[in-house]
């Protein structure tokens, strides 16, 4: 289980412009849904990038099922060179995702997000709507089994419904 709280808060202290498009977003939005991991989209903008690497060095970020002994160097250069990352920390899993299936890059994610205040601080999640075009487009088995309830919340949030 990632510990939330030092993973938002490192990301916010270090001004990283990102937005959360997971299990996380899933329960901001008042679900019962478990996530083990942290899921975020982050602007590839390269100063971006470097308070994105400051902010998660302390946490020693290997990607996941790397084998142990082989090196690995978590910096600018190696995020700069990829797209999407999924990550083991000493806090728990994180992923990191410069694009979202079904949605697109972080101007996309960042236009179907909205804010939530957690831990004190601003932070930005994908909308209902957002998450069930991802997990639609993600299409994998544990994402077709949370739309029925994603589909429920976009019902009981709708303020048009009766």
């Amino acid at each position: 289980m990632v510990d939330l709280e030092k993973a938002i808060l490192a990301l916010s202290e270090n001004n990283v412009e990102f937005v959360i498009v997971g299990g996380v977003a899933i329960r901001l939005h008042s679900s019962g849904y478990i996530t083990v991991d942290l899921d975020f989209c982050y602007s590839r903008d390269r100063s971006n990038i470097a308070r994105l690497v400051r902010s998660l060095a302390t946490f020693d970020p290997k990607p996941r099922d790397w084998p142990r002994g082989l090196p690995f160097v978590f910096d600018e250069r190696t995020i700069l060179n990829g797209t999407n990352f999924t990550f083991e920390t000493t806090i728990g899993d994180i992923d990191l995702l410069g694009e979202v299936k079904g949605i697109g890059d972080y101007s996309d994610v960042f236009k179907n997000s909205v804010e939530f205040e957690v831990y004190g601080t601003k932070i930005r999640a994908f909308t209902v709507d957002a998450l069930i075009i991802s997990k639609t487009a993600a299409d994998r088995p544990k994402d077709r089994l949370v739309l029925p309830e994603l589909y429920a919340l976009r019902e009981a949030l709708d303020p048009n419904e009766d």
